[in-house]
């Protein structure tokens, strides 16, 4: 997936869509895919007891997906470059229990409205075609949301072995080849998420809402 152009699309930029109808997981959660690895489902149960800001390794509380072990994933810094702080105080403020507040769950699953919004459907264009982006990628294999959960997965891959650690990156993906329920040492687990690399130094959410 060409993550730059994906992350400087319209939802990064300055201007809105005609008749876009902007959410706020709209920008949130490719951000969140991204930095974290989560699913759709993981990341749109996500609570505000989930979000970990307060002394020690700010960390999400990932712990929803049927197949994929709970785990606890150390915040990338470009999320708090991002708003995160920011937003977690306005959603505070506002009164709402969920991270990705409105992102409408289907049939108790939040991976089809974003499925359908992140790659179209039918006659219905997703962001990826609005932003000129290809639905099936050089490897013939279709471009979705969960793309992004790859691009985590190779690179804290080359980090964990670069730090010599294969169980910080089976905890990190919520592989079973990690039998513990707890990873003891969060600091190694930082540095390891830190080698996913910035995209996109400019994004910020106060940017999305005053977009016009």
């Amino acid at each position: 997936m060409e993550l730059h152009t994906l992350f400087s699309g319209y939802v990064y930029g300055d201007e809105k869509q005609p008749r876009e109808q902007a959410k706020h997981w709209h920008f949130w959660l490719p951000l969140l895919a991204y930095y974290t690895g989560g699913f759709s489902d993981e990341l749109g149960s996500l609570t505000l007891e989930d979000v970990h800001l307060g002394t020690g390794t700010a960390y999400l509380h990932v712990h929803t997906h049927g197949k994929i072990k709970a785990r606890k994933i150390p915040i990338h810094p470009h999320l708090f470059s991002c708003g995160l702080h920011e937003y977690v105080q306005w959603l505070t403020d506002h009164g709402h229990q969920r991270l990705l507040f409105d992102l409408p769950a289907k049939s108790g699953r939040y991976s089809e409205k974003a499925r359908i919004w992140f790659s179209g459907e039918g006659e219905r264009a997703g962001y990826l075609q609005k932003c000129a982006l290809p639905t099936v990628d050089q490897h013939g294999h279709k471009t979705a949301l969960s793309s992004l959960r790859l691009n985590f997965e190779q690179q804290v891959r080359i980090s964990a072995m670069q730090l010599g650690s294969k169980a910080g990156f089976c905890y990190l993906l919520g592989l079973k080849e990690y039998p513990q329920r707890e990873f003891a040492d969060m600091r190694l687990l930082q540095k390891i998420v830190r080698g996913v690399r910035v995209v996109n130094a400019h994004t910020h959410w106060q940017r999305f809402c005053n977009r016009h």
